[in-house]
This record gives C-alpha cells, structure tokens and sequence, in this order.
C-alpha cells in the first residue's frame, strides 16, 4: 500500500437522549459514506457519559458499527473517568479499571499498533496516565516494545488528550491540568517518543481545532463531531467549530485536511445541555 487514507473524528460524545448530537453523526456518516477511507479513528468521549450510563457506549458502538469502513478507538475522560493530576484536585469521575474494562467490552482494546503506507501507528489510552492503575504501568511497557520495534518508520501517535499546549514544559497550571496529558507521565511518554521518528501527534479533547508543528513533529487537533463550548466555560485556544480531519499518509510524508461534512451543524452545549451553576 503506497497511500493510506484515515478520517480522525473526535467527542462524539453520543446518547440515545441527544438526539442533535446523533444528527451530526449522521451527517458524518454520509460524508464517510462518500469518501470511504480506508480506516476511521475515533480518538475518544465516544458516549457522552459511559461510566454512568453504560447504554451510551453501547449506543455509540452500534452507530460506529453502521459506517462503511473500519474503525479503531481510543477512550476519552467521558468514557472512562478522567485521570488525576498533581496539581488539580481529584476528578470527579475518576478513571477506575472497572469503567476501563466496560470501555473494553464494547470497543476492543484501548490501545493498539498497526501499519500502513510505511507508517507506524500508534494509540494510546492517555486517560489511565497518571492513574497509579496497573493498566498505566502496562500500557509504558507495551509502548516501550513497539516503539523499539518501528525500525525508524514514521511514527503517528493518536490519542485523546493533546500531549500539551504549546511545548512538553508548560508550566501545569489549571487549564494544562484539565486538558493535556499530565505530569509526571506526560514527561515520561515525551521522553520515550524521542527516540523515534515520530511525525504526528492527533488528539482531540479540547473541542476546538488546531493544528500546528512543534520540533518538527505536527500536532493536529481533532474539533468535536458533536458539539462546541461556550466561551465563558472555555478560553479560545484554536477553531470553534464541529468537523473532521482527513489524512493521506505515504511513506515519504502526509497530508492534513480539515473540514466538516455537508449539513454539520455548530451546535453549542447550551442547546442541549444546561450549564452547571
């Protein structure tokens, strides 16, 4: 395979109950539906709420099941609990292995390694980072082993949140904390990957898109598939809008596209989703 095409969609977040969040799927699905790539990634929150409605994911699983290619998945904080950081307090959701094994029962493993077009291709669980779960420690060791097995293909490393904002050493103040891969694993899993050619860096998380190059490797910002926060509730850090991203990969390098399917609609969380107090 000289070219290989992936469609990157992000925080779904479905439910049976959001029912404007489902439409956007469906517009999504159509426009899969047209360009058939050859492997849709869903780099996490999935389900709206998995480790309290359990249904969701289900949900979500069954929708993913009707697209006409093949997918792969990585859980996000609204399908396995959030991780917990050193500076922030205890998530209220809290990542349990409990809610990772229910994650697992339903999408397959929550990581994974393939290759294609003389790519290697890497995602990881970023929500366990940081956990004290054994399945952290693990998922190191079984990072460690595949990344020594790339042989110096290019690397691409999908996974939920981004590994930072701008650089591997922003300081970890309250929105790094809620929104990046955390210290001490984030210095830990930066460390490791310089070792390897590693070209890209997907993720999703922050709802809004961006995408910019930092020491030679590209950093892509997935948007929602579903929804946008407002900006009291949330800074302005790239793009506010619903989409995808597209990429073609070859062995001598890649490109980005990011658009929307025809009929996404920019739909806000107040429509369907009262703020907290």
């Amino acid at each position: 395979m000289t070219e290989f095409r992936l469609t990157q969609i992000s925080d779904t977040h479905l439910a049976r109950r959001l029912t404007l969040l489902t439409d956007n799927f469906a517009r999504l699905s159509e426009y899969i539906d047209t360009t058939r790539p050859d492997l849709v990634v869903n780099s996490g929150d999935v389900g709206f709420d998995g480790p309290s409605a359990p249904d969701d994911l289900e949900f979500a699983r069954a929708l993913h099941d009707a697209l006409p290619v093949p997918c792969r998945y990585l859980p996000g904080n609204h399908d396995i609990g959030d991780n917990p950081t050193q500076i922030f307090p205890t998530p209220k959701q809290a990542v349990t292995e409990k809610d990772r094994q229910a994650y697992i029962s339903v999408f397959g493993d929550d990581r994974w390694r393939f290759e294609a077009a003389g790519w290697c291709f890497i995602g990881l669980n970023s929500l366990v980072m940081n956990s004290g779960l054994v399945s952290e420690a693990e998922q190191f060791d079984w990072l460690a082993c595949e990344l020594a097995s790339a042989n110096g293909k290019p690397v691409g490393l999908f996974l939920h949140k981004p590994l930072f904002l701008n650089a591997p050493d922003d300081p970890e103040h309250e929105t790094t904390a809620i929104r990046y891969v955390p210290m001490p694993a984030r210095r830990r899993l930066v460390d490791m990957l310089r070792n390897v050619n590693l070209r890209l860096v997907a993720s999703g998380h922050v709802h809004q898109r961006r995408d910019f190059t930092h020491r030679g490797v590209r950093h892509v910002w997935a948007p929602s598939a579903g929804f946008v926060i407002p900006d009291r509730m949330q800074d302005v850090i790239g793009v506010k809008e619903v989409g995808l991203v597209e990429y073609r990969f070859q062995p001598d390098g890649f490109e980005v596209r990011h658009v929307r399917a025809p009929g996404q609609a920019d739909v806000w969380l107040d429509d369907f989703f009262a703020p907290a107090a």
